[in-house]
């Protein structure tokens, strides 16, 4: 029986969850093709393990983050592959504004652009984002900060079709809320 309620509980995470999961792996560094792969691999590991763990979300994105990073580490042998077919699969970014701030996130530090992903993205608190990659809650706060401030930065004055500026839309993030001070909202499906 607990292994029809891993199951379960593993389909409606990867139900709510996927797509915010390959963003992460996106901003590990990863394509979309392998984030997808490696967001495979991950529940494929899930499921074997034959018991619920306490935090399921939890542990699913800290497995997950664990295969991106050891898949990373083979990049210089897909490196004129991964160009190459860049050029052939992947559409070229339009003028809008999801596509401009979506290049400026990625011109980001790797550990800044980890840090906004799972703090807008995923919604973690600071705390749980220190948790997941090993640092404290301020320095996880501080690389959101700054990589927001990038952000603003490269965003200030740029235009998309309509000539609103995009600036104006990322003064919106500036009331980024102090280590704690968040009040925890729970959109997950899963209860523990």
């Amino acid at each position: 029986m607990m292994r029809d309620d891993l199951y379960d509980h593993c389909q409606r995470l990867y139900d709510a969850k996927a797509a915010r999961i390959i963003l992460y792996g996106r901003a590990l560094g990863l394509s979309h093709a392998e984030a997808e792969d490696v967001l495979q691999e991950t529940f494929l590991a899930v499921l074997q393990l034959g018991t619920l763990p306490d935090r399921l979300d939890h542990y699913c994105l800290k497995v997950f983050r664990n295969r991106a990073l050891n898949h990373r580490r083979g990049w210089l042998r897909r490196l004129a592959r991964e160009l190459e077919s860049r050029r052939w699969f992947e559409t070229a970014a339009g003028d809008s504004r999801e596509d401009l701030a979506m290049r400026r996130l990625a011109e980001l530090p790797p550990e800044q652009r980890e840090v906004i992903t799972l703090k807008i993205w995923h919604e973690h608190t600071f705390e749980e984002i220190g948790e997941l990659l090993g640092i404290s809650p301020n320095t996880a706060a501080a690389r959101y900060r700054y990589g927001l401030q990038k952000l603003r930065n490269h965003l200030d004055g740029e235009t998309y079709e309509h000539d609103r500026t995009i600036g104006e839309s990322a003064s919106k993030l500036d009331a980024t809320p102090s280590v704690g001070t968040a009040p925890r909202q729970n959109f997950w499906p899963i209860r523990g």
